[in-house]
């Protein structure tokens, strides 16, 4: 299953990048409020998870996510992938066939890490795969309240940040920092 999909974008200059989209983990998330089951929910710590046991397949949250990043599992997985090992062995067992997927920001790195006293997007045994093998560091993880985080400290740091479809009121917490420009490229447009 692939939970991020990399497209190539250009800036308003033509500047090519490359823009990855995972789930966004949205603080009012319309896949949470569709879920006929509450087999989508949101943690306490602010990841949209998902619990497959109770998921039924029924697709609403594909539906109602405005960022096309559900994935429906349409088939049973019993083989392994052919690029283990190559590109890593598997953390988590396959889900059955017929429920839906998605990021969960690797939920399963996260809560092992944080019970014996790691810090997400600090420690690699506690952050997201997707962090850890980004060979550009251009992935940043962590806790949006803390400070002093990774995450936090990146954003301190830069003037323009985009969140996608922020006018849907969803709330993302998934930031980018676009490339940047010469000042007199950019126009600033409002009142």
């Amino acid at each position: 299953m692939i939970y991020n999909t990399v497209t190539t974008e250009t800036t308003r200059t033509g500047v090519e990048f490359f823009l990855s989209r995972p789930c966004m983990h949205c603080d009012d998330a319309p896949c949470v409020h569709v879920c006929p089951v509450n087999a989508t929910y949101l943690r306490p710590d602010g990841i949209v998870t998902m619990d497959y046991d109770l998921c039924i397949g029924c697709r609403y949250c594909e539906i109602a996510c405005p960022y096309d990043v559900r994935v429906f599992n349409w088939k049973k997985h019993t083989e392994l992938s052919p690029r283990v090992p190559e590109y890593g062995v598997p953390e988590v067992p396959p889900r059955p066939r017929g429920v839906m997927e998605k990021c969960t920001f690797c939920q399963h790195r996260i809560d092992p890490g944080v019970e014996r006293g790691l810090t997400p997007g600090v420690d690699p045994q506690a952050t997201p795969a997707c962090v850890i093998a980004c060979p550009t560091i251009a992935r940043i993880f962590g806790d949006l309240n803390d400070p002093e985080s990774p995450i936090s400290k990146a954003l301190s740091t830069t003037t323009v940040t985009i969140r996608l479809r922020e006018e849907l009121s969803t709330a993302p917490k998934v930031y980018y920092i676009p490339p940047q420009e010469e000042p007199s490229d950019l126009t600033i447009e409002g009142g």
